[in-house]
């Protein structure tokens, strides 16, 4: 059978979300699906009843090292029937503080985390503030005032579907760069800016540098016109700088 598993967590203290490999050999280093496979793997007696192997899950996506999530979707697949209230709740006893999951349910085995997905949803945060507070952590702070008009009009340009080569780093290993980008909205509370962007799929570090570039036009006060400018150039050169992970937020996956 196979499971769907919704999953929450705080990136900060994770080498992203997904287990990396270096030489073949895992890193050493904590990973969200590290910290989960083991739960599960303790809970369901480590195996599967299919092919003796132990239990893999499957992400929606990857987040990187900093980033959170709030809607992150795995899949695994086990043989046996799994209680899922008290699944789930003996996966958040286990699991540490800043990792939960819940909402856990059987699905197709035509299911797939990633594959099936139809649409990921981004919020960036950051604060607009000239001076500290002692409780920003590490959000990134912007002293010079952000014009939401100017920035719409610039994320507008962005919208529908796009070669977002000029978005993407060197690490993307899928060669298709065209992705269609069905929401990008800029919202003020206070002294907080949220950048909020949905689409089919997003590139390495797309959100982050698509903020990253936002931010220059307007601490430059370049016409709104570069970020047309920029997508259209297809070269990472042309963008602004890939901006910090921490506010950036998974916040759901649409099937």
């Amino acid at each position: 059978m196979r499971y769907a598993l919704d999953v929450q967590y705080k990136g900060k203290n994770y080498a992203g979300s997904q287990i990396q490999f270096r030489d073949g050999k895992p890193i050493e280093e904590p990973t969200i699906q590290g910290e989960i496979e083991k739960v599960i793997c303790t809970l369901l007696e480590s195996k599967t009843q299919i092919n003796n192997r132990p239990i893999k899950t499957i992400f929606s996506g990857r987040t990187d090292k900093g980033v959170n999530a709030l809607g992150q979707v795995l899949h695994f697949d086990y043989g046996r029937d799994i209680v899922a209230s008290k699944f789930v709740y003996q996966m958040n006893e286990i699991l540490p503080a800043d990792i939960s999951v819940s909402n856990l349910r059987i699905v197709p085995d035509s299911f797939h985390a990633q594959k099936s997905a139809k649409s990921r949803y981004y919020v960036y945060e950051l604060i607009n503030r000239r001076y500290k507070q002692a409780f920003d952590g590490d959000i990134l702070r912007i002293k010079y005032e952000l014009d939401l008009e100017r920035m719409q009009t610039s994320l507008n340009y962005l919208l529908g579907e796009h070669d977002f080569s000029s978005f993407k780093s060197s690490g993307t290993l899928n060669p298709s760069k065209v992705c269609l980008l069905t929401r990008a909205e800029v919202e003020k509370r206070g002294d907080r800016i949220f950048i909020h962007l949905e689409g089919n799929r997003f590139l390495y570090n797309m959100v982050r540098t698509i903020v990253g570039t936002l931010l220059e036009i307007e601490g430059h006060h370049l016409p709104v016109e570069h970020m047309k400018n920029v997508l259209e150039a297809h070269d990472r050169r042309k963008a602004g700088q890939t901006v910090s992970p921490y506010g950036l937020t998974l916040m759901k996956v649409e099937y």
